[in-house]
């Protein structure tokens, strides 16, 4: 079984060894991932898979806007004392810069800067999401960090058109309040909405609701559900009475990321 460099990667980051050791795991396992690392703790390596079992729901997010282009990126640990140290949010910092300047594979070159970290540190240390998100000529990019003791908590990034920059901002800030998981219903996976569909059916039979009625109220409440869900169909938080699809009248938006630690 072969491997990628995206493997060795992924290796690493789930057991916490170096990239020569994730590397020798999967050659002499043909690429197999579960005997790999059985393989590291076999070898004498335990120790660190060992943190890495760890549960490293911790950390922080960085977001850095230059010109058109907005970087976000997290990186996890165990706990808020290692998230709010100089050594964890510097290496973040960088990261972050570097993306921004050359694309979210750039992230990747700081593989043994962060396994360096885990072991000072002595915590589970790993890079988590990544994105980049650049304008177009005709777009406006904006961003929102929510800071907690000195660490990014809440980030977001996000691409609007046929609008100012202020309204990108309170867009980007709505994000950070509402959450969204999806841009419009088309983004959202039929199956997601299948299951809805036929559990808010059930609930209406099981109200007792008339036979007649129930297509009107199952879309009722998957509208409600929606609404929810999708950011387009979400009422402002300033102004509830409309949807940020009213908010932005004849402005769009393109695509949006966000990063939420522990969340």
């Amino acid at each position: 079984m072969s491997f990628s460099a995206k493997d060795v990667q992924n290796l690493r980051q789930s057991t916490g060894v170096g990239m020569l050791d994730a590397k020798k795991a999967l050659e002499a396992n043909d690429g197999d991932m579960d005997a790999a690392t059985q393989w590291l703790r076999v070898q004498g390596l335990a120790s660190a898979a060992k943190r890495a079992d760890r549960e490293a729901s911790q950390g922080a997010v960085a977001v850095l806007r230059v010109g058109s282009v907005a970087a976000l990126v997290e990186m996890r640990c165990e706990t808020d004392f290692v998230a709010k140290s100089t050594e964890f949010l510097s290496i973040l910092d960088d990261i972050t810069a570097r993306v921004a300047a050359d694309g979210e594979s750039a992230a990747d070159s700081f593989a043994d800067a962060i396994d360096t970290l885990r072991t000072t540190l002595k915590e589970n240390i790993s890079l988590g999401k990544v994105f980049r998100l650049e304008a177009g000529s005709d777009e406006i990019v904006d961003t929102y960090l929510h800071l907690q003791s000195g660490r990014g908590v809440n980030a977001v990034a996000v691409v609007v058109k046929g609008t100012s920059e202020e309204v990108a901002h309170e867009i980007a800030v709505h994000i950070a309040f509402s959450k969204p998981l999806y841009l419009t219903r088309d983004d959202v996976p039929a199956s997601e909405v299948d299951a809805e569909r036929a559990t808010v059916e059930e609930i209406s039979r099981n109200e007792g609701k008339p036979e007649a009625a129930l297509p009107k109220i199952i879309e009722g409440r998957l509208n409600g559900w929606f609404k929810d869900r999708v950011l387009v169909e979400q009422g402002y938080v300033k102004d509830e009475k409309q949807s940020i699809a009213q908010f932005l009248g004849s402005g769009s938006i393109t695509r949006y990321a966000q990063v939420v630690i522990g969340g």
